[in-house]
C-alpha cells in the first residue's frame, strides 16, 4: 500500500510540474516599460503605453504587426480582440504591438506633431515602439504592417502616410484619409471625453481634389520619393459615425500617392452586398483596394485569416506578396508629383536593388525604407495571395470576412449615454457578420440627440464604439468593454496545452486507482 501511495504522489507531482511549465511557456500580451521602449529618446506623449505579443516560437526574422485600438480601447482589450491574429502568430512567428492611448478618447491623428515625420506625437511614439521591437527581436524592417478599426483605422492610415519608410502595408477598417482628422481637430489632451476628435472629418464634409490630398500627405514627409505602402480600406455604406463619404476621399488621396488614375483597374463583388474596387500598379499588383459593404453601419469586423493573408504572414518563412511580385518597391514608389517610379535608380538618390527596395547598407530612397537582405526574386506576372474564402483576380487577393451576427448592444445609462454598446462580430455575411447589431437605445438629453450606432467597435471582446454623433466625440464606455477582461493571456492557448496534460495525467491516476490491490490473490499493480 505504501508503495502504491508513493506512485500516486509521484504522478501528482509530475502533473503539477507539467501544468506549471505549460503556464510559463504560454505567450501573452505584456506591457513594456516606457523607459525601455523609449530607449533614450524624448518627446513622446506620456499617456502612450506599449503592449507586445511575442509568440513562444519567434520567426528567425519576424515581421511586425501594429494594432492600434478604437476609441475608448486599451492595449489589453485589443489584445483580446485580436486573439485570432495571435493564433496565426503562434504558427508563423510574427510579433504584434498593441499601442495604448491611456486616458485619451481616441488616437491623435490630427495634430501637427503627429502629422509630421519625426515630429513626435502618437504616430512618432508608435514608430518608436516598432524600432524598439525590431532591435530587440531582430525583426524584419521591410515587413512592418498596421491594422485597426475606427480610430485604429484612422491611425493606420496616418502611420502609412507619415511614415512610409517604416510601414509596407496596412488594413484600415472604417478609417479616413490621412490628414482628414486635422480638420477642426480637438487637441485638448488629458480630457478623455472631448479630446482628439474631428467633427468635420467624422461627418464626411472634408473634401479635396486628389492632388490636394496627395500634396498634403507628401508635405508630412517632405522630399520622400520612396515606396508608398499598399492599403486595403473597408467601409459600410450606412456608417454615420465615420461617414462613408470618406471612402471617396480616400480613393482620391491614395490613387494620387500611387500615381494612378482615380478610375479603378477593375471591380467585382466577392460577396453579395460587398463591392470591391482595385487599382494595380505597372507591375500588375494591386496596391490599393476598397470594399464597400452595402447597408452596413459602423460595424466592420475583424477577419484574422484575411488580414494575415493580405500581409503575407499566414505562412512560415513567406515573403511579402507585393515584394515577391514586384521586387520590392516598384508599384508603390512615387515621385513628389505622385507618378509611379518603376524600379532601378530612384529619383532621390540611392540605387535600389532589384526594383526599388534598398539592400542592407544601401542608401534609402529619400529617407525611405532600408530593406534587410535586399530584394526578393520577382516572379513573372505577379503573385496571387488569396486568403481563405477569397478568390484571386489577376494577381490580386480578394479577402472576405466571415463569422456570425453581432451581439445586441446595451441599454442607455442614466443621463442619456449608452453604457454597453454592442460588440462587432468576427465577420459574417457580406463581411460584417450578417445582421448588424442594434446598438443601444438612443436617448435624448435636452436638445442634443446622442444616437447609438448600428454596430459597435472592433473585435470580439464586447468593446465599446464611438458615439455616432459626428459633431461630438464619443464618450467613455462603462459597459462590458473586454468581455470579462483580457488578462492579457491569449484565449485558448494556455488552457489547451495545460488541459491536454491534465487529461492524460488524470486518466493515469484514474487507472491507477482502479488497479489498487485489494487482497493477496489480486495481481500486482501494472507499475510494479
Amino acid at each position: 500500500m505504501n508503495r502504491y501511495r508513493n506512485y500516486i504522489v509521484a504522478i501528482a507531482s509530475v502533473s503539477v510540474g507539467l501544468l506549471a511549465a505549460a503556464e510559463v511557456r504560454a505567450a501573452s500580451c505584456v506591457k513594456v516599460n516606457q523607459s525601455d521602449w523609449w530607449a533614450g529618446t524624448t518627446g513622446h506623449p506620456s499617456y502612450v503605453n506599449m503592449y507586445i505579443y511575442v509568440p513562444d516560437k519567434v520567426a528567425t526574422k519576424p515581421p511586425i504587426v501594429v494594432a492600434p485600438h478604437h476609441c475608448q480601447g486599451t492595449g489589453t482589450s485589443t489584445c483580446s480582440e485580436m486573439s485570432g491574429v495571435e493564433t496565426v502568430a503562434n504558427s508563423t512567428g510574427f510579433i504584434m504591438i498593441f499601442p495604448e492611448a491611456t486616458g485619451e478618447n481616441c488616437w491623435d491623428a490630427g495634430s501637427t506633431r503627429s502629422l509630421k515625420h519625426g515630429g513626435g506625437g502618437d504616430t512618432g511614439a508608435i514608430v518608436q515602439m516598432v524600432k524598439y521591437t525590431l532591435s530587440k527581436y531582430s525583426g524584419d524592417a521591410s515587413r512592418v504592417y498596421s491594422v485597426g478599426a475606427s480610430s485604429g483605422g484612422i491611425m493606420t492610415e496616418a502611420l502609412l502616410g507619415v511614415y512610409p519608410d517604416i510601414f509596407i502595408a496596412g488594413v484600415s477598417l472604417m478609417g479616413v484619409p490621412c490628414g482628414c482628422w486635422a480638420s477642426s481637430y480637438n487637441d485638448v489632451t488629458g480630457n478623455g471625453s472631448t479630446a482628439q476628435w474631428s467633427g468635420p472629418c467624422a461627418g464626411g464634409t472634408v473634401t479635396h481634389t486628389g492632388k490636394e490630398w496627395g500634396d498634403l500627405v507628401r508635405s508630412y514627409y517632405s522630399g520622400y520619393t520612396g515606396h508608398r505602402p499598399r492599403l486595403q480600406h473597408w467601409h459600410g455604406t450606412a456608417d454615420t459615425t465615420l461617414n462613408y463619404k470618406n471612402m471617396a476621399e480616400d480613393i482620391k488621396e491614395w490613387t494620387n500617392l500611387f500615381g494612378l488614375s482615380e478610375t479603378p483597374t477593375g471591380s467585382d463583388t466577392p460577396k453579395s452586398g460587398t463591392t470591391r474596387q482595385y487599382w494595380k500598379n505597372s507591375c500588375g499588383y494591386t496596391v490599393y483596394e476598397t470594399f464597400a459593404l452595402s447597408g452596413v453601419g459602423h460595424a466592420v469586423g475583424v477577419d484574422a485569416a484575411a488580414i494575415t493573408a493580405y500581409f503575407g504572414i499566414d505562412k512560415v518563412n513567406s515573403a511579402d506578396p507585393e515584394t515577391a511580385a514586384c521586387g520590392g518597391g516598384e508599384g508603390g514608389t512615387s515621385s513628389a508629383g505622385g507618378t509611379t517610379s518603376v524600379g532601378g535608380t530612384t529619383s532621390a538618390g540611392g540605387v535600389t536593388s532589384a526594383g526599388g527596395r534598398t539592400s542592407t547598407g544601401g542608401t534609402a530612397n529619400g529617407g525611405g525604407r532600408p530593406a534587410t537582405g535586399g530584394a526578393s526574386n520577382a516572379p513573372t506576372g505577379g503573385s496571387s495571395n488569396a486568403p481563405t474564402g477569397g478568390r484571386t483576380s489577376s494577381g490580386s487577393s480578394v479577402v472576405t470576412l466571415t463569422g456570425g451576427a453581432p451581439n445586441t448592444g446595451g441599454v442607455p445609462a442614466t443621463g442619456g449615454r449608452t453604457t454597453g454598446l454592442n460588440p462587432i462580430p468576427t465577420g459574417g455575411s457580406n463581411g460584417v457578420g450578417g445582421a448588424n447589431g442594434t446598438g443601444g437605445a438612443a436617448p435624448t438629453t435636452g436638445n442634443t440627440s446622442v444616437a447609438s450606432n448600428s454596430g459597435g467597435a472592433l473585435g470580439v471582446g464586447g468593446t465599446a464604439t464611438e458615439n455616432s454623433n459626428s459633431t461630438t466625440p464619443p464618450v467613455s464606455n462603462t459597459g462590458d468593454s473586454t468581455k470579462g477582461g483580457c488578462g492579457c493571456v491569449v484565449a485558448g492557448k494556455t488552457r489547451s496545452s495545460g488541459s491536454a496534460v491534465a487529461v492524460f495525467l488524470l486518466a493515469a491516476l484514474g487507472l491507477a486507482v482502479r488497479r489498487q490491490p485489494r487482497g493477496a490473490s489480486r495481481a500486482r499493480p501494472f507499475w510494479s
